[in-house]
């Protein structure tokens, strides 16, 4: 067993999210980083700042705790997010989630393993009901 008291130390610093994978303005807080791969984060989306579409191999979990948001699977799937909602995505969903136009969205993410991260989400996308 292992007690992490506060922010993990061996995680990375906050960063602004690479242009390859976010739309508009995003950061990234690394809390931990696991030796299994798990890692948890805090990340702050500026309005109407959102993620690619992307993919992880183990699933993802989003808990929001400021904000409101949209997320949205290729099914189309999905919706407004908001302060307590948590989201479960499954391994291999192709998704992509992010502030609302009118919002700031901060959301802890905990994940397996890096995303494999794909296109652009479009206008369209976003706008989507």
């Amino acid at each position: 067993m292992q007690i992490v008291r506060g922010r993990d130390a061996t995680a990375p610093a906050v960063k602004r999210m690479a242009a390859d994978y976010v739309t508009g303005v995003s950061w990234a807080d690394p809390v931990l980083s696991g030796p299994d791969g798990t890692a948890i984060g805090h990340v702050f989306f500026e309005p109407g700042s959102r993620t690619f579409w992307h993919t992880h191999r183990n699933g993802q979990i989003l808990q929001v705790t400021s904000g409101r948001g949209i997320v949205r699977s290729r099914d189309g799937s999905g919706g407004v997010i908001a302060v307590g909602d948590t989201v479960l995505i499954p391994a291999g969903e192709e998704h992509w989630h992010g502030a609302a136009p009118d919002s700031y969205l901060v959301h802890i993410s905990i994940t397996r393993e890096a995303p494999d991260w794909l296109e652009e989400v479009s206008e369209d996308d976003y706008a989507r009901d």
